[in-house]
């Protein structure tokens, strides 16, 4: 075998998620997702966008082994999925989920139960155990109510817990299925810079979301789901300027896009300016080019 053949018959090392031909079924026939194939890097930031019943949650499940597919391959780190009651552990250690609603994940008599659950079941010593789930607890400030049962916590409460479960096994993939959804403005702004210095940290993070505006600004990479298929992925800048897949996907363009171009096509802003995230980015551009 030649040296080219050789590398390509390698994994990319660069590669976190490596899916082929992925296809599910529900047993009512459902099928939900339709031969999906995706590469996502390490350390990529990745929002998860489409309609409801587009298949993302059904997707999730794959990821991490809840769901075993009917055709199609997963890999994680190189490292095709194993089925096995070992393999499964390992595999949900390394891809942890945060569920949209947190009640479906929370189930212990008390947060520090709730937290301490995963990490034991791996086998950890006790003691290794009370330090990881006191530092998870203190960094996203749930110590305050460690002794506290679940089902009496806040809905942004609640979040923050489930997201300690998920990081306590220290994952190498994160995944939230709408982390602000039913969310105040502030718990709303609180996970987002949970899900920011996740990032930060390394960490490969899905996030599934209709928030375009959230999506612009956070995301390397956005991928389009419709119909149990991957649209497109690309760019935010590709995904945003397409309008007949923002309208197939029922998605609006971000506002400080349809800003910036309103001013392009009045002359206020030249063709090709470039690309503002944020509006202190747009304000910024508008100000330099007067």
């Amino acid at each position: 075998m030649d040296e080219q053949n050789r590398r390509n018959q390698q994994p990319d090392s660069d590669i976190m998620v490596k899916v082929d031909g992925l296809y599910y079924t529900y047993a009512d026939g459902t099928q939900a997702l339709r031969g999906i194939d995706l590469e996502i890097k390490k350390g990529e930031k990745v929002a998860i966008m489409g309609s409801n019943g587009s298949g993302k949650s059904t997707f999730f499940l794959n990821l991490n082994g809840v769901f075993r597919p009917q055709k199609g391959n997963i890999s994680i780190n190189g490292k095709p999925l194993d089925y096995s009651k070992k393999g499964l552990l390992e595999v949900r250690r390394q891809v942890g989920i945060v569920f949209q609603d947190p009640d479906n994940q929370l189930f212990s008599a008390s947060v520090t139960q709730e937290i301490s659950f995963g990490v034991l079941n791996l086998g950890f010593p006790k003691e290794e155990v009370r330090e990881k789930v006191d530092q998870i607890m203190d960094e996203l400030h749930i110590t305050e109510f460690k002794d506290k049962p679940t089902h009496f916590l806040s809905g942004g409460q609640k979040k923050r817990v489930a997201i300690a479960d998920v990081l306590v096994m220290q994952p190498s993939i994160v995944i939230l299925d709408e982390p602000a959804s039913a969310l105040d403005p502030k718990h709303a702004r609180m996970i987002d810079e949970i899900v920011d210095e996740l990032s930060r940290s390394g960490i490969t993070v899905l996030l599934s979301t209709h928030d375009v505006e959230r999506a612009l600004i956070w995301a390397d990479k956005i991928v389009l789901f419709d119909e149990g298929k991957v649209l497109k992925e690309g760019k935010p800048e590709e995904i945003f300027f397409d309008e007949a897949l923002l309208e197939k996907t029922n998605l609006e363009k971000p506002s400080v896009l349809k800003i910036y171009d309103g001013l392009i096509k009045e002359g206020l802003l030249p063709k090709g300016a470039c690309m503002p995230k944020t509006a202190e980015e747009l304000i910024t551009l508008f100000v330099n080019t007067k």
